[in-house]
């Protein structure tokens, strides 16, 4: 398979640095068969004008990002709009110092579209919708634009997709907002445009601003940000895209949240956004939260310590781990197979080969002897993931590149490749941070 060298390069660079790229995924996916057909069937429900949430679970370096990335890719495909965004401590779902609007800045400077997959797509959106009904109306009726009878259609269109938003929650102020964009955007009015993306952003810190700017008396808080997700999903599906995908990664961060009233608040925000998608109210959404399993299934600081949640989320009596239920709202990622981990390094070594323009060294025999030392190595039973056995492999490669006269047996056969770290080692490497005090 050939690949562009910027992707390769993007591919190499982001593996061997333990991230998941945002681009060229398609050429290293491999396995997550069942998983990704769970979560596509989430995506046609959201197309109907469904709602879906779910939980992607598993340990560090098991591949969530990478199935959250892989789905991302997807859906933008199918002319999805997409938000992502990493909690941390200081972006929470709640917070008392607005950690929780935090984190939906963060997510619109993340909006992303197929036209614009790198993020920071909500002007581009914008302006589409109102350029693509003005196409439409052009096109339908055959008056010239710069009539006042086109501009009344036009004006017709823009109104019922606003009108339809007025009976949600906050519906009549983000209809006026999006009536305000519209006429600066007819007007050309670039500054009365950028003080909407502001707004939309949710970047006004005080009503008075807002009032001065663009006259309204409204701002999208701490408390009510989840509101606007759901008149932006509605929204968009009137501007013409086929729905909204919220992404949220590093659950474990309100795990780590030392206080338990604290905890507990964004325990309940998660609770709303739970309810409000399988009771049908919100429409064109889809939340997936990603995080590893003591975050979730800790009853003493997790998911599960909030008893609304953990009775809505726990297992059945029939579910095993050959026979898991990927309908529940927890997706729990299995290992990857040898010989899924096979076929990946496998591409990893075609993809380094194109890079750096070289005839790969390795041979089959090669790849499964690399698999066979690092599943046998010790502690790889319960410590090692995919992140780190692409990590070492990667290593590999550019060793055996720069030293030619290298043996592969010999460097693969070396001290180094001996056993897999254990917990207490990885905290002294620095490899998992804060989250070594929770599990130790």
């Amino acid at each position: 398979m050939k690949i562009p060298k910027r992707i390769a390069n993007t591919l190499i660079q982001a593996l061997k640095g333990g991230v998941v790229p945002r681009v060229g995924l398609s050429y290293i996916t491999v396995g997550r068969e069942p998983e990704i057909r769970a979560l596509l069937r989430d995506v046609e429900i959201i197309a109907d004008g469904g709602a879906t949430f779910r939980f992607i679970c598993g340990k560090y370096g098991s591949g969530k990002s990478f199935l959250l990335q892989t789905i991302r890719n997807y859906v933008m495909d199918k002319n999805f709009v997409v938000v992502d965004a990493d909690l941390s401590p200081e972006r929470r779902l709640q917070g008392t110092k607005g950690q929780g609007l935090a984190t939906y800045k963060e997510l619109m400077q993340n909006m992303s579209t197929k036209t614009r997959p790198e993020g920071g797509a909500l002007p581009l959106v914008l302006d589409r919708w109102i350029s693509s009904v003005q196409s439409q109306v052009a096109i339908e009726s055959g008056l010239a634009v710069d009539t006042e009878a086109f501009t009344k259609q036009v004006e017709q269109k823009i109104f019922a997709v606003i009108q339809e938003l007025n009976g949600m929650v906050h519906g009549f102020d983000f209809a006026r907002l999006l009536t305000l964009y519209y006429r600066a955007y007819v007007n050309g009015d670039e500054e009365t445009k950028a003080r909407g993306i502001r707004w939309f952003r949710g970047e006004y810190t005080t009503k008075t601003e807002a009032k001065r700017d663009l006259g309204v008396q409204v701002i999208i808080t701490d408390d009510d940000w989840y509101e606007y997700l759901k008149l932006f999903a509605s929204f968009l599906k009137g501007a013409g895209y086929a729905g909204l995908l919220v992404l949220i990664d590093e659950l474990v961060n309100i795990y780590k949240i030392p206080n338990a009233i604290t905890r507990q608040y964004n325990y309940e925000k998660i609770l709303t956004m739970y309810n409000d998608t399988l009771q049908g109210k919100a429409r064109y959404l889809g939340v997936i939260l990603s995080g590893t399993p003591q975050c979730i299934e800790d009853t003493r600081r997790g998911v599960y310590s909030y008893e609304a949640l953990r009775s809505r989320l726990t297992e059945g009596r029939f579910s095993r781990e050959d026979t898991r239920d990927l309908l529940a709202p927890i997706i729990r990622l299995s290992p990857l197979t040898n010989e899924e981990m096979l076929i990946l390094v496998e591409k990893l070594a075609d993809i380094h080969a194109q890079l750096f323009g070289y005839e790969p060294r390795l041979t089959q025999d090669d790849l499964m002897t690399f698999i066979r030392i690092e599943y046998a190595r010790v502690g790889a039973d319960s410590h090692i993931t995919p992140r780190e056995i692409i990590r070492d492999f990667i290593e590999l490669l550019d060793i055996l590149f720069q030293n030619p006269a290298l043996c592969v047996t010999e460097l693969m056969n070396s001290e180094e490749f001996s056993y897999a770290k254990t917990p207490l080692e990885e905290q002294a490497a620095g490899t998992l941070g804060d989250y070594a005090e929770f599990t130790l």
